[in-house]
């Protein structure tokens, strides 16, 4: 074969490559732009099917309302009030008379400390009950005793122990906030596979390689499920704690709406509760696909 010949034959392959090369491209976008219409289709049909809920919801509404005489606020009134709070949402005219956005972020400032500390000592004490049988012993016992204990019952322990309202409501946020995560991350814990240890023996890993490593990483997503559950108690009881405790709070601020005949306030608020509630557990569901396993 002739030196022509075989170059010929070269760019006969190479124009075959680039063409397979190009196939193989188009190919992958095609794909992408049908998954990507697959995607947006689904994020379409969920959209539609929270449309008709929410106008189910609403006509149910509206019939109870009409059943009531008017006793109870309609959407259309309801709807009012809450773009009349939430156009000045951080206006300050006394201790009693603050903005929604005052309100609101007092609310979750009282939240977060209690949850926070609760993370801190369920976190531990869940890895403990996971890792020892003897902790599990001892722990376990007290937890089944006082998790079913309502919130409310906490209230006046911590009345009298840091003799402050608001100090109170951080208590009864943080001791509610424990059993979730405690008993998630000691789930998490006690379920790390035994080729997972043997291979930390083998290896002659430290405790704080064990810990770093194997414990943490395979418990994490327990550990982000407790949390995320926790901090729905911890919304949820932070309204009935601010009604004990007065002052500020988005709790509060439902009482003293109730107080002043305002049910057009105080369904605003559920409303307002229930978007901030579903934002925590939103937050807490991405960080919990981020560190889940994936096969």
């Amino acid at each position: 074969m002739s030196d022509k010949d075989t170059l010929t034959m070269d760019a006969i392959e190479q124009v075959k490559s680039i063409s397979i090369e190009n196939s193989n491209g188009e190919i992958a976008k095609n794909l992408k732009i049908k998954l990507f219409g697959q995607m947006m289709l689904l994020k379409m049909k969920s959209l539609l099917l929270a449309g008709v809920g929410l106008f189910v919801f609403g006509g149910f509404w509206s019939l109870l309302s009409y059943y009531t005489k008017g006793a109870l606020p309609d959407p259309k009134a309801t709807l009012t009030v809450l773009y009349e709070m939430i156009r000045d949402p951080f206006y300050d005219y006394g201790p009693n008379d603050k903005g929604i956005g005052l309100q609101l972020f007092s609310s979750i400032k009282t939240v977060l400390m209690g949850f926070l500390l609760g993370s801190l000592v369920a976190i531990p004490i869940g890895i403990l009950m996971g890792a020892s049988s003897i902790c599990k012993q001892i722990f376990y016992p007290i937890v089944q005793l006082l998790k079913p204990v309502s919130p409310l019952a906490w209230f006046p322990i911590g009345l009298v122990v840091f003799k402050d309202t608001g100090m109170a409501t951080i208590f009864i946020v943080f001791i509610t906030s424990l059993w979730s995560t405690l008993i998630n991350t000691s789930f998490g814990v006690a379920s790390i596979p035994q080729d997972h240890k043997n291979v930390a023996k083998a290896f002659g890993f430290s405790k704080m390689r064990y810990l770093t490593k194997i414990l943490i990483p395979y418990s994490l997503p327990h550990i982000i499920t407790g949390l995320r559950l926790s901090i729905s108690v911890a919304w949820l009881v932070i309204v009935a704690g601010e009604m004990l405790s007065g002052g500020a709070g988005i709790g509060f601020f439902v009482w003293d709406s109730w107080n002043a005949l305002s049910l057009e306030k105080v369904i605003s608020a559920i409303i307002i509760i229930g978007v901030v509630g579903l934002l925590f557990d939103k937050l807490f569901t991405y960080i919990e696909n981020k560190v889940a396993y994936k096969a």
